[in-house]
């Protein structure tokens, strides 16, 4: 039947086309009524075709099944019971391994080093004593003479002892100013210089840092909405268990925030072999039915938007913070929100809050110091590969003056009194702009301000410095201070895999941020009070992706060029002083003029 109606329709539309013009009109209406019937019947044999497909279908449903179409849905069945139980359903692995050389070189200024002119005049106070053990009157050799007091070598030694139990009794400014204008404690720090250590300018490097850094990244599925997140992470250096060769270990460290290792830097400063917790939180979704998600724990608030430019990984999604203002291993908890807005792609807001440190129980009289947290709230706009744009606002409440770490150059340090609070203000962008000749350019933008609201209190471990104010033995008022900063960079990725990037950023005499666990290997490059310079190339490898769809090998070259205006980048104890104007002081850290950072890396993410 099928051949026939072929046959006619093909007839027809050959003798349409061989029938001359003139007989055309003539056979029209009889050709319109063929092609009328034949589009009938092709009607009704679908229609046939169709009913006796259902027929067969219900007739096979009401025989019995066959032995071998039994097996098969019990195999069907099985299969399925193992996907559902399947680890793979549930639980993502993923991580990623560096292997990294640095080449550090840099220029200090003059300065007298505080921790060791105090040990210094300790030394030498006890081994008078000890050679000459006296108690008469003029026997010191160093503070004998009678315009120095005409002590005793036990009273110098026990003057001095003293004077450190009655610094650290100091709490406030007044305390402070008092302290340093009595005549016996103005007599005791004028002395201090007879012992000063002062260290001339020079040229640290080391040319070969050679670090190994390995994270294991988990993510398991729960129960529906619920999920965890956790990342493994160790840092070391080859050939040593600890964090010397970047805290300048013996000696007075350059910047505040590689002192040592401590809790916001834990897994991102390199220190042992020690496989820690750097991430773990759990995070509810769909709340409500809503694009809504509350998550808790130890939170992804470092290496965020636009830092994952340079470090050649995926951005943090929604859990990251910009990292010009935050970048610190912080516990706590977020509450967000993404409205579908749709002149707003990718839009949500959130309110974060994390504690920087828990002071314990407060109703013991020895413990008057407050636990130090961190509230924010962070707006995006929009949020696409082509475009995202972040307004960022955070507080610091109860600023500590040094965080708890062990085997510093300090001894054991742990906070001692809160210094005030900070607030932070921010905003940028960044965004990709495809085929700009034969790459891509990925570009950002970013602007921050800091804000101190210090108290009345100050640093009695530090010479009576206050947030941002003073010098060391040298009070300041509190006062508030305001500083700005702002980063830019590029970079350019071409069909050959290889990406080219520059940035930039510069931080005012009073920037402070909070990033501490950034990775720049002499201080974080986003809190310099002066400017840094950047450079990088990264080449991956071309090679098929086989653990997960973002698998990758590569190699990356890069220079860092620092050039300080100001001392105490990253540190918000005490006022920042002119490089220029650094010529003998006293200062806890070496003042750092210039630095130099080339390094070559070897990473795979899997």
């Amino acid at each position: 039947m099928k051949k026939a109606m072929s046959k006619r329709v093909l007839a027809a539309l050959i003798s349409s086309l061989v029938f001359p013009p003139f007989a055309a009109n003539a056979a029209d209406a009889e050709l319109l009524k063929k092609i009328e019937a034949l589009s009938s019947e092709l009607e009704q044999l679908k229609k046939q075709v169709k009913l006796n497909e259902e027929k067969t279908a219900e007739a096979l449903k009401s025989q019995p099944k066959t032995a071998d179409a039994e097996a098969i849905d019990e195999l069907k069945s099985q299969i399925k019971r193992v996907e559902d139980k399947s680890v793979a359903r549930w639980l993502t692995i993923g991580g990623d391994y560096r292997f990294r050389l640095d080449s550090l070189k840099g220029e200090t200024r003059t300065f007298t080093d505080v921790n060791a002119t105090f040990a210094n005049a300790q030394q030498r106070l006890q081994a008078d004593f000890f050679n000459n053990p006296s108690t008469a009157a003029g026997s010191s050799s160093y503070f004998g003479a009678p315009a120095a007091g005409g002590m005793s070598t036990s009273g110098a030694l026990g003057a001095l002892m003293g004077f450190s139990q009655a610094m650290n009794a100091v709490k406030t400014y007044d305390q402070a100013a008092a302290f340093v204008s009595s005549p016996q404690n103005a007599g005791l720090i004028q002395g201090l210089a007879g012992f000063a250590v002062q260290v001339p300018a020079y040229k640290p490097e080391n040319t070969t840092l050679y670090t190994n850094r390995f994270g294991l990244d988990l993510s398991a599925k729960a129960t529906q909405d619920v999920s965890v997140n956790a990342r493994l992470a160790m840092y070391k250096v080859f050939g040593a268990q600890d964090e010397s060769a970047i805290v300048n270990g013996g000696t007075a460290p350059y910047f505040a925030d590689r002192v040592g290792v401590f809790d916001g830097t834990l897994g991102h400063i390199p220190s042992t072999s020690y496989l820690n917790v750097d991430r773990a939180y759990g995070t509810w979704s769909n709340i409500a039915e809503q694009d809504i998600w509350f998550s808790v724990g130890r939170r992804p608030s470092t290496n965020g938007y636009p830092s994952n430019l340079k470090l050649n990984t995926a951005g943090p999604g929604k859990g990251g913070t910009p990292s010009l203002l935050v970048d610190y291993a912080f516990d706590g908890m977020t509450l967000g929100w993404a409205p579908d807005i749709e002149s707003l792609p990718g839009a949500y807001a959130k309110l974060c809050y994390g504690r920087g440190f828990e002071s314990g129980f407060r109703s013991t009289p020895a413990n008057a110091i407050s636990d130090t947290d961190m509230l924010g709230i962070a707006v995006v706009p929009i949020d696409t590969d082509a475009l995202r744009v972040w307004l960022q606002w955070d507080r610091g409440f109860n600023i500590f003056d040094a965080p708890v770490m062990r085997n510093t150059y300090f001894g054991n340090t742990a906070p001692k009194t809160n210094l005030g609070d900070i607030d932070w203000w921010g905003g940028g962008a960044m965004g990709k702009i495809k085929k700009v000749g034969t790459g891509d350019l990925n570009w950002f933008a970013d602007v921050a301000t800091s804000i101190t609201h210090p108290n009345q209190n100050v640093s009695s471990q530090f010479g009576f410095q206050g947030l941002l104010t003073g010098g060391f033995f040298a009070p300041e008022a509190a006062q508030r201070k305001t500083g700005w900063a702002v980063a830019a960079g590029v970079r350019y990725d071409l069909p050959s895999r290889t990406k080219l990037g520059f940035e930039f950023n510069h931080g005012s005499k009073n920037w402070i941020t909070f990033a501490p666990a950034a990775d720049d290997m002499w201080t974080s490059k986003v809190g310099t009070r002066g400017n840094v310079y950047e450079t990088y190339l990264i080449q991956e490898l071309d090679r098929r992706p086989i653990s997960s769809f973002f698998s990758k090998a590569f190699f990356r070259l890069g220079f860092q060029y620092y050039d300080f205006d100001y001392t105490g980048s990253n540190n918000w104890v005490g006022a920042p002083v002119r490089i220029s104007d650094v010529r003998g002081q006293m200062m806890t850290t070496t003042p750092l003029a210039k630095a130099y950072n080339l390094y070559a890396s070897f990473e795979v993410k899997f």
